[in-house]
């Protein structure tokens, strides 16, 4: 009896120290803020998710969630900190993270920060399609148009059945006028700066031109008044 009592004992101890383990109580919190993260409940579940982070450094899917729910509470510095902590062990989901964290540079404005987050989630998975659109639209606010457009080929080429389809298919359309006009400014400019560089030309041709022609006036004038000079000198008086 006294041995079935001490198994229990046993059993009762080993519950116990496996409920106030560090792993079970950040599971247990992330299981909490999982539950309020899907259910659209930021607010709830970034208290949870908080928790898990803290006990559980190392959880990725924790702070990838965690991320999510301070964008969605506009709380995009704390989501930069959050992403940038797990990001070194990321592991097969640091193109994930690399993606987040381009969105939030994008959300705070920092356009090339956020180009080079996407980039790192498209070397980490270069099917990720995406992270290619929202490179794109990144590029476009920085104004490389050429590539913009080279990335939304590439995201039609990965996500062929998007929804977002026609909408990007008329942005694509819009970057190609503008490519072209900028084409046309370019050259236009060219061509007055030839123009003026050949008008500039001339002008000093007709200028040295002028200056030669009155060099010569005066040597004629120099060399008649030396005649007048040794002139003047036959007649010095003694």
């Amino acid at each position: 009896m006294n041995s079935v009592k001490a198994v229990f004992l046993g059993i009762f101890c080993l519950i116990l120290i496996a409920f106030s383990s560090p792993v079970f109580g950040a599971q247990n919190a992330f299981a909490r803020g999982e539950e309020l993260f899907m259910l659209n409940r930021p607010q709830e579940a970034v208290r949870f998710l908080e928790i898990a982070v803290a006990e559980d450094p190392a959880h990725v899917q924790a702070f990838l969630y965690l991320g999510i729910a301070y964008l969605q509470l506009n709380r995009v510095n704390d989501a930069i900190a959050a992403y940038l902590k797990i990001l070194p062990r990321g592991g097969r989901e640091t193109a994930r993270i690399s993606y987040n964290l381009g969105n939030a540079y994008f959300l705070n404005g920092n356009f090339e920060l956020a180009r080079q987050y996407y980039s790192m989630a498209i070397e980490n998975d270069p099917s990720y399609g995406p992270a290619y659109l929202n490179r794109a639209n990144t590029q476009v606010r920085i104004g490389d148009m050429t590539g913009a457009l080279a990335d939304y080929e590439i995201y039609f080429l990965l996500e062929g059945d998007s929804q977002k389809r026609e909408q990007v298919t008329r942005l694509m359309a819009f970057i190609r006028e503008e490519i072209a006009a900028i084409e046309r400014l370019r050259i236009a400019a060219e061509e007055a700066a030839r123009a003026e560089a050949e008008r500039r030309r001339q002008l000093l041709e007709q200028i040295s031109e002028s200056l030669h022609a009155a060099a010569g006036d005066g040597r004629s004038l120099s060399a008649g008044f030396e005649d007048i000079q040794d002139y003047d000198s036959e007649f010095q008086l003694e």
